[in-house]
């Protein structure tokens, strides 16, 4: 009977902290770089870098590449649905 709790209790354990590691990073935003500044209204979705540029995907359904240097918007795409 003990054991039978015992095993009860990790299992559940386990569960949670699975559970928290999922609640933490599903609603987790994108870390940027302080030395971006985002255009008035736009919320970052993803992120990405290389070696002289950053680039950020947007809510609106653009991406944003910036200059790794000086933190300047150098290229900006919209993204289209294929049909």
């Amino acid at each position: 009977m003990l054991v039978t709790v015992l095993t009860v209790v990790m299992i559940a354990g386990i569960v949670g902290i699975l559970g928290l590691i999922w609640h933490r990073y599903s609603n987790a935003r994108a870390p940027l770089p302080e030395v971006i500044t985002l255009p008035d209204g736009t919320t970052a979705t993803a992120y990405t870098q290389g070696s002289d540029w950053y680039a950020v995907v947007t809510g609106d359904d653009r991406i944003l590449i910036f200059d790794r240097g000086t933190g300047k918007l150098r290229q900006e795409m919209r993204i289209e649905t294929a049909e």
